[in-house]
């Protein structure tokens, strides 16, 4: 039997590997993203392509019901859709803010909801929530992501003992730095927060470690990512995380040992704070 798999934020980066990786493991798969003209090269694969915006109520269920109305089900939901948007809390609108929440974290809830029915009818089914190592540690003038990482741990944990009696699996998956757009989206927005503010110098510096790592050999390819989830989603008990990808063990086996003290040392170091 065909399993359907459905992947948000398809349209680049983990998103689009991860779609390419679940086709060549025999999935039939929906790629879903805003911008459906990048897809072109997935549908040539066999992807179906779905237009969605996670932030839109109506957009998601219109997605859902397509797939439910070709294929049936859905057995996996991959719920990638994320970006980072840094700068100082003083200076980050709070309208910024809630979208940071609404894409990374309410997005990714609502979707669930919408897929949940069906799986728990089938007492079968696999959700994957993309994380990040930013959801167990912290970097200064980027509260407003880390608060919705740290969120997508917290629901995630919860809603993978409600599910289990049904028989539904979650999975976090938690990247490290990955050679994607993800990164110069932040240093962008963490720029022109900041410009002509208090906090414009240390703006820069962080921008700079951020660009730092986004290179071949700190930062990992997304197709790394993609392993890991086409891994997490074929195996019969998957871990309840995956680290994956550039730094990511070291960073959260410190966070893990070090007192809270000790590791604000690192990172104040490592960020000229």
């Amino acid at each position: 039997m065909e399993h359907i798999a459905l992947v948000t934020g398809a349209s680049s980066g983990i998103g689009e590997a991860t779609v390419r990786d679940l086709i060549g493991a025999g999935f039939t798969v929906y790629a879903a993203a805003r911008r459906v003209e990048r897809m072109q090269g997935l549908a040539e694969l066999g992807a179906r392509i779905l237009s969605m915006d996670v932030t839109s109520d109506e957009s998601m269920t219109d997605g859902v019901r397509r797939v439910l109305a070709d294929a049936g089900r859905i057995d996996v939901l991959v719920n990638n859709a994320g970006y980072g948007s840094y700068g100082a809390l003083e200076e980050v609108p709070i309208s910024e803010a809630r979208r940071q929440f609404d894409v990374n974290l309410f997005g990714l809830a609502r979707l669930t909801q919408l897929v949940l029915p069906g799986m728990r009818a089938r007492r079968s089914g696999t959700i994957v929530n993309i994380s990040s190592i930013g959801g167990k540690f912290y970097e200064p003038l980027g509260s407003w992501y880390h608060a919705a990482k740290f969120a997508v741990e917290g629901l995630s944990d919860s809603l993978r003992i409600e599910l289990r009696p049904f028989g539904i699996r979650v999975v976090l998956i938690e990247p490290g730095p990955i050679l994607s757009e993800w990164s110069s989206i932040a240093r962008e927005s963490l720029i022109e927060s900041s410009e002509g503010t208090a906090y414009e110098g240390n703006a820069r510096k962080v921008a700079g470690v951020l660009a730092g790592v986004d290179v071949p050999g700190r930062a990992s390819p997304p197709d790394a990512v993609a392993r890991a989830i086409v891994k997490a989603v074929q195996s019969k008990s998957p871990a309840a995380r995956y680290p994956v990808g550039g730094g990511a063990w070291p960073i959260l086996a410190a966070r893990k040992l070090l007192p809270d003290r000790a590791f604000d040392l690192i990172v104040r170091s490592v960020y000229g704070h």
